[in-house]
Parts: C-alpha cells; structure tokens; sequence
C-alpha cells in the first residue's frame, strides 16, 4: 500500500498545535475485524442463514445498530434487533476472552502519547462491554477517556463521538488527530471537524484534503502527528 505520509520533520510541542489524539478500536488499534466477522457468521449460521461475504464491507466499522439490521434484512432472519445485538456482542466476546492482539505499531504509538502526556481518547462503535474487554488486552491506563457507541445518542458515522471526546478534554476538534481503518469512522471524525489518518483494513480509503492514508500505524508517530497541526506565528 502506498503511504501519503509526509516526509518526518523536528517539529516540537511548542511548534505544533495538536491538543488530543483519538484511536478508534477495532481494525485500527486492535485486530479484531475477522473476529467480528467470525462472530456475525456463527450467529446467523446458527439462525440457518449464511452471510455472504460481500456483505462484510457493509457492516464494518459501523454501529451495531445498522450492522445488525443490515444483516437481518439481508437474511431474513427471526431474531430481533436488540436479540441480534446481544447475541453478536456474546459471540464477539467469547472469541476474545484470551486476550486479543495489537495491531502492528499499536504499541509503541500509545507508549509515546503517553510518555508525552499527550491526551488520548478510545472512539469506538462498539459497546461498552467490549470496550472494557479489549482494554483488558491494551491496558486501562493507555488512554484519558474512552467513548463507547452504546453510550451516545448518535454514533459513528455521526461526528457525535468526537466531538463529545474533545468537549471531555477539552479540546478543540480542530486540533485534534483521528486515527481510524474505516469510511464509516473517517466520516464521522471528519465531519466532527478534526485532522484524520486513515488506516485502512478491510476497504480502502482514498486520500483527501486534511486527510492522510498510511499503511500500518507503524508509519505513525508523535513526530508525525505534530506535522498535521503547524502552529501559527
């Protein structure tokens, strides 16, 4: 894949306007999408229906809400919304009851955020039980604030996620950088005003004005990340 990133430069804190970093989870900070699509093709087998793979770029990265009514309308099973939901997040949590891994670069990306004190926020379209369950993988002390889908009216591809990240540290959205693997969460980032990377795993995303597409997070890094928010003098 080829990498947009500007070239590195020396760029410090007091250059650099950045004020938060946001990760989204699945895809992007954790491998977790073919677990997801383990899950949704478990449960639906165990329904009688199979999902056709197509169908996986529709429902990732998306709320659970319109991915679990996508595949029940697409399959015509007999279970209904909040049953799927339920069943999908048991399925899910089952598959990472051992832990789950870091993507590549993942690692090092928030031991630097926080060497540096800068502010971190998890944004994810998953619920909180999730959420709780991969930080126990990613370590609760990674991150200032987490936001899960199920704890916002509207989320992702809807900015209300961001932006109710940067409202709770205090942070412009505009000086803010989204690190994100789908359209439906580079959307809802871009939309809430702030700076993306894009990451992409199961589709692709094409570079755009204040947007970036990298590889892998181990092309991204604080040094990076301060590139996007030149100060003004």
């Amino acid at each position: 894949m080829t990498s947009t990133v500007p070239a590195p430069t020396t760029t410090t804190a007091e250059d650099s306007a950045l004020q938060a970093v946001f990760l989204d989870m699945d895809g992007t900070l954790v491998d977790t999408e073919d677990l997801w699509w383990d899950a949704e093709k478990a449960v639906f087998a165990g329904l009688g229906h199979q999902l056709d793979e197509s169908w996986r770029s529709v429902v990732v990265g998306g709320p659970m809400t319109r991915s679990a009514g996508f595949l029940i309308e697409s399959t015509g099973a007999d279970i209904t919304l909040p049953e799927l939901t339920v069943a999908l997040n048991d399925s899910f949590e089952a598959r990472i009851g051992r832990g789950v891994a870091l993507m590549p670069g993942a690692a090092a990306l928030l031991a630097e955020l926080r060497a540096y004190d800068i502010p971190t926020a998890l944004v994810s379209a998953s619920h909180r039980r999730i959420i709780d369950r991969v930080l126990e993988s990613v370590g609760p002390d990674a991150f200032a604030l987490t936001v899960a889908g199920d704890e916002i009216a509207r989320t992702k591809p809807h900015p209300d996620p961001y932006l109710h990240a940067a409202a709770r540290l205090g942070a412009d959205p505009a000086r803010c950088a989204v690190v994100e693997d789908t359209a439906t969460g580079v959307a809802s980032a871009e939309a809430a005003g702030c700076r993306v990377v894009a990451v992409p795993s199961i589709a692709p995303i094409a570079p755009a004005d204040g947007r970036v597409v990298v590889g892998s997070l181990e092309e991204v890094n604080l040094a990076f990340l301060r590139t996007l928010f030149p100060a003004s003098h």
